[in-house]
């Protein structure tokens, strides 16, 4: 009589759909304030799922509800710079009516999980556990330490998540020279023999701004000339509608000449229109990284119809390109005029880095192992990201979370989108390119 086979063991591509479902049904949203429960049920998820494979994690509250997991695996060489693998465990909001499946249901459906954070980003999350657990029960260690960070409050800014953890545990990260993290690594199909996969090298900067205009309040039937309201609209709606000059920075120049060369054909910076019109689906991303923008988001003004107040305000999301920042303040001043007082609610750095180096050759030898036609190309990222707050340490970041997506899918719509989901091949593929860019990093 044989013996039976033993049974086959669980690898990280096996239990990446499960775990990405698990994530997204945990309700880790951010509405911007100091709730966020769902942060700390995700924290503490990771911590159990790495515990399992025996990984000692680290859960640091920096308010109520508040927190994040960090832990360091040791590597083959502790004496070689640390590598940092960053992802953040908080979503926005999204209202279950408007979706075709229940945004946290983690639901599987037309080969995709469906749900809030599908793609922003418990796909890298669970890609990145994935991969981790494998490792750990097989005894694979990875050529240098890396340290994991599982982090809250990325949609707010992260000053309860990566800033906390900068400014107060730096130690943590003691010996990380590079880092790896969201929005980068995803492909963009040019035809049958070519996909284009882009690696962020570069972020924008934030300026989340409240406009403030002080009139006269008075009797809503009274002629008045100084009408805060008025005066506030003018304003918004003079920046609303302004398009900033086109400004072709180092990277985008880079991500063009790639583009170029794939396409045999020349793209001309003068004419960025005709140049978006050849990019399809990611037309919307990159054409957000040639220009500063400012997007008018909230008005307030007023308690009742018949009183007109004596003071309204706007919230707007501006964001500058890399060594753009006083020309967006100088601009933005001279659009909105001498009566509205502009001031921060939150602001943040711009960063750019240089496509080269070990780790950059990683990520191509490891992506074009996946994918025979796969060509690593860079690109500036019209948002931002946690990586703001690790380059205080000194730390180099890109946005490096691989995803082989097929053509038709609007992957720049999945962020912050209704019906947001990731293909459940590219989940796989992704968990494949990560392990074999551990080993080669």
């Amino acid at each position: 009589m044989s013996e039976s086979n033993p049974a086959r063991t669980i690898t990280g591509e096996d239990e990446v759909v499960d775990l990405c479902r698990d994530l997204i049904r945990i309700d880790s949203s951010n509405y911007g304030d100091h709730s966020g429960p769902g942060e700390r049920a995700a924290a503490e998820y990771v911590a159990e799922k790495l515990a399992e494979v025996g990984l000692d994690a680290q859960v640091f509250e920096s308010h109520k509800g508040r927190a994040s997991t960090v832990a360091r695996i040791e590597g083959e060489d502790p004496s070689r710079p640390a590598l940092l693998i960053h992802g953040h465990l908080d979503v926005v909001p999204a209202n279950a009516d408007d979706w075709t499946y229940h945004p946290f249901s983690g639901e599987v459906a037309d080969g995709c999980v469906w749900g809030r954070g599908a793609v922003d980003m418990k796909d890298m999350d669970a890609m990145t556990l994935a991969v981790v657990r494998d490792r750990l029960r097989s005894g694979r260690k990875p050529p240098r330490d890396v340290v994991l960070a599982f982090l809250a409050d990325e949609e707010a800014g992260g000053v309860y998540g990566a800033k906390h953890l900068v400014r107060n545990h730096a130690e943590l990260f003691e010996g990380v020279t590079e880092g790896i993290g969201e929005v980068g690594g995803f492909s963009f199909t040019v035809n049958e023999n070519l996909r284009l996969y882009l690696v962020e090298t570069a972020q924008k900067g934030m300026h989340w701004m409240r406009l403030t205009v002080e009139g006269t309040a008075g009797h809503g039937s009274m002629t008045n000339d100084d009408n805060a309201v008025t005066e506030l609209c003018e304003a918004v709606g003079r920046l609303g509608r302004h398009k900033f000059p086109i400004r072709v920075t180092k990277t985008v120049r880079s991500f063009l000449d790639e583009l170029s060369d794939a396409l045999g054909v020349p793209l001309d910076p003068e004419d960025m229109e005709t140049t978006l019109a050849k990019l399809g689906g990611i037309a919307k991303l990159i054409g957000a990284t040639l220009r500063n923008t400012a997007a008018p988001t909230m008005l307030g003004a007023g308690y009742k119809v018949n009183v007109i107040p004596g003071q309204a305000t706007a919230h707007v999301d501006g964001r500058f390109l890399p060594g753009l920042e006083e020309e967006f303040l100088a601009d933005l001043d001279r659009i909105l005029g001498p009566k509205v007082k502009r001031e921060d609610v939150h602001a943040d750095k711009a960063l750019e880095t240089s496509f080269d180096g070990a780790l950059v050759d990683a990520m191509q030898s490891a992506l074009l192992a996946e994918d025979p036609i796969a060509r690593a190309v860079p690109y500036c990222l019209s948002g931002g990201t946690d990586a703001k707050s690790f380059d205080d340490l000194g730390i180099r970041c890109f946005g490096f979370a691989p995803l082989r997506l097929p053509p038709e899918l609007d992957f720049a719509g999945m962020f912050h989108g209704v019906d947001e989901r990731v293909p459940v091949d590219g989940l796989k593929f992704g968990v494949r390119v990560l392990d074999r860019f551990l080993d080669q990093c």
